[in-house]
């Protein structure tokens, strides 16, 4: 009897082995920038460890319990990749993890059906913890006595994107796509085809919404099109969530028409949006509390996580001596992405007012970002490749290595 237990625990241990094995491995092939750029699925997959340390299960625990707890953990997962399938379409990590979740239900006889790990809890604003919320600045220094990490997004032209991840991508994209989808804040990008070009576009209509957040503010929307950039929001008012004499919203323009200013400050985000040419601009400052306060079901938003890898463009090669090259060189010397964004949009579309819009966004980025180190972001850190085909190939070799290595030939 004692030395069935001792065999029940062993085998059960040496699962156990195989599981962080596997996890460990897992997040280190999903930390490459190039899987981490294109979707969700590192926070899916730290979510299931998360479950797993809170049930027992990497470090031991009763097996029946642990196999239950396990059980829906790996549901959790399941289901976390469902909802971020969109986004991670061609993602080898992605499919790789699918399967795994597939052979480790097999494995383990865990139905497909039945409960599943709480998720983990949103962050709160700092401010909401302090003296005064509808003062997200103002509280979080009373709290932590230092300011609040800011992130930063920006996109304009074709349209290029800056995530809040300091990632960069020049995208396809056409339609409607949320930028931004919070717990605090949703806003929304329509991009257009350009006239005469079968895959570029340009940004045609943003919209704002501004969501109800206790006594500080009540749901407001903004809306921008094309030639129609108004100071005002969609009712007519300039300013929201009176309190105390002081207002968490308001709208400011130098330019009516052309440009608008949104400050929320009881979310200490900022929201700039403009015209430049023939297509439009946006801008946000926000915390990083508020930029996180998301769902799994809100697993598509191009500032966090870019625009999906299929529609992603890369930036035809300009020789020094070209008359773009020299163009661009002249506005923006610095050999980052607002100079890569430029160039693009310059043999793309033929119209040296088109530069325009990278150096709007580097102005509004340099506002926005307050490490002057941080707003130059070079080109060997951006996001637009896609990962090579050799590592694409030794991924794969690693990954079918493993599973025939702990689970035996499928």
């Amino acid at each position: 009897m004692g030395m069935a237990a001792s065999a029940v625990g062993g085998k059960h241990l040496h699962t156990s082995w195989k599981h962080f094995v596997i996890i460990v491995i897992t997040l280190l092939l999903l930390s490459t920038p190039s899987v981490c750029a294109q979707c969700r699925i590192l926070r899916c997959n730290s979510d299931f460890v998360a479950a797993n340390l809170e049930i027992g299960v990497i470090g031991g625990g009763g097996k029946e319990g642990a196999n239950a707890g396990y059980c829906s953990a790996l549901r959790s997962y399941a289901l976390c990749t469902q909802r971020t399938a969109r986004a991670c379409r061609g993602d080898l990590a992605y499919h790789s993890a699918v399967q795994g979740i597939e052979d480790l239900l097999i494995q383990h006889r865990c139905p497909k059906t039945g409960p599943t790990a709480q998720p983990r809890p949103l962050p709160l604003p700092q401010a909401a913890l302090s003296g005064d919320i509808c003062f997200y600045e103002k509280g979080f220094m009373q709290r932590e006595g230092r300011a609040p990490e800011y992130l930063h997004c920006g996109v304009f032209g074709d349209p290029h994107i800056r995530t809040f991840n300091e990632e960069f991508q020049t995208c396809a994209v056409q339609g409607a796509w949320p930028l931004i989808d919070n717990q605090y804040l949703y806003i929304q990008a329509t991009s257009t085809r350009t006239r005469g070009s079968s895959y570029t576009t340009v940004l045609t209509k943003i919209t704002v919404i501004l969501k109800n957040w206790r006594e500080c503010a009540e749901l407001q929307m903004y809306q921008a099109e094309l030639d129609n950039v108004p100071p005002a929001f969609v009712d007519g008012s300039v300013t929201g969530g009176d309190r105390r004499g002081h207002q968490s919203l308001r709208i400011h323009s130098h330019d009516p028409g052309r440009h608008a200013e949104v400050w929320a400050t009881h979310i200490g985000t900022t929201i700039v949006v403009r015209q430049v040419g023939r297509s439009l601009s946006l801008s946000v400052r926000s915390p990083r509390a508020i930029v996180e306060s998301y769902t799994p079901e809100q697993d598509l938003q191009l500032c966090v996580w870019g625009c999906p890898l299929s529609q992603r463009l890369e930036t035809p090669y300009a020789h020094p001596s070209m008359p773009a090259y020299a163009h661009c060189s002249s506005l923006l010397p610095v050999r980052d992405v607002y100079f890569q964004a430029c160039l693009f949009d310059l043999q793309v579309t033929g119209d040296l007012n088109s530069s325009a819009s990278a150096v709007v966004a580097l102005e509004d980025a340099r506002v926005m970002i307050s490490d002057p180190d941080r707003v130059h972001l070079l080109t060997d850190r951006a996001g637009n490749n896609p990962p090579s085909l050799p590592v694409v190939l030794a991924l794969s070799v690693l990954v079918e290595t493993l599973r025939h290595a702990f689970f035996g030939p499928v």
